[in-house]
């Protein structure tokens, strides 16, 4: 079933060659055509994350994937058409995805064909413009505290809490009844934190053996989980604050990969989607105020100059606007 308002051919951004973020260009695609069990999206926003510049780049290319290639592994916007089997979307819906697999292309276009498990409603009080830059970052933050298994009431440190995956979980975190400490990125960072409720919020640039002392403050038996989203000697210093017996997780992809501490287990992760981890998702953000803090954004046109941002410093999330 269609909307009856899908045309032919769409805009978007890709390239024919892997390389530097100059070969996305501006584009006139065919619309994808779905299957049964697929979804199609008229992509309202798309985060633009290391990802995409990892596909570009050549290597975290989707399975399937073929030149000219669109990149974005997420987005937000609404319903066009659904396959015969899909049930849990309608057409008109307003929706979020994180595209797992996406052999037709990325987000980074006017329209996009998806597997309908990927999809979810847009959950109460999240903007959807913001929502485009959230899927990707919250189901891993989600993931990595499903790693450490904290019960409420343990304390949480937080190594990259400014970031784009750092700033979701603090707050899918508190609301997990955890006590977080967050180590964000300069003055900035740490004033982002601190709105979304961390317990501490520190300047992971500052003082080392200050930054460890105020941790020690708050929780003198030690923090029982760390999440890292950076690795390096900072990290390796914030490991002095976990208890014996105390978790490090970190996403895959992090580097230097944290390296093994006597007393603390230390576990990798990937982020995980599906219906039940989206239902859970969209019950922890309806539980109050939750923000997508997004650093700046970009018409679908400029693809090429987010990419151009994602290598510099930003706290949270960059995202391209398709309408």
């Amino acid at each position: 079933m269609a909307d009856g308002d899908v045309p032919e051919q769409m805009q978007a951004a890709a390239f024919d060659e892997f390389g530097g973020p100059e070969v996305i260009t501006p584009c006139i695609l065919p619309v994808p055509q779905i299957a049964d069990d697929e979804v199609l999206i008229k992509v309202w926003s798309a985060g633009v994350g290391v990802w995409d510049a990892m596909t570009r780049e050549g290597t975290l290319v989707p399975e399937g994937s073929t030149f000219p290639m669109v990149p974005g592994a997420e987005a937000a916007g609404s319903v066009a058409a659904v396959g015969k089997q899909v049930t849990n979307v309608a057409v008109g819906d307003v929706i979020y995805v994180y595209g797992y697999t996406r052999p037709k292309g990325g987000f980074y276009a006017e329209y996009a064909a998806t597997r309908a498990e990927y999809v979810a409603k847009l959950p109460a009080g999240l903007p959807v413009e913001h929502a485009g830059a959230m899927p990707t970052d919250a189901l891993t933050a989600l993931t990595g505290l499903d790693v450490l298994d904290l019960s409420a009431g343990a304390w949480l440190l937080i190594f990259g809490a400014s970031g784009g995956q750092g700033h979701l979980a603090v707050q899918l975190a508190k609301r997990q009844g955890l006590n977080v400490v967050a180590v964000a990125s300069g003055a900035e960072g740490v004033a982002l934190v601190s709105r979304l409720g961390a317990d501490l919020a520190v300047d992971g640039h500052g003082d080392l053996a200050e930054v460890l002392a105020r941790i020690r403050e708050v929780a003198p038996d030690g923090m029982d989980g760390l999440l890292a989203m950076a690795g390096g000697k900072t990290l390796d210093k914030l490991t002095e604050a976990l208890r014996d017996g105390g978790v490090l997780g970190y996403p895959h992809g992090v580097q230097p990969e944290p390296s093994e501490r006597p007393g603390v287990t230390v576990r990798a992760y990937d982020g995980e989607t599906g219906p039940r981890q989206l239902q859970r998702l969209n019950e922890l953000i309806e539980a109050g105020p939750f923000e997508v803090h997004v650093a700046e954004k970009f018409p679908l046109g400029q693809a090429a100059e987010a990419h151009r941002r994602l290598q510099t410093s930003f706290s949270g999330r960059l995202l391209l606007t398709v309408v």
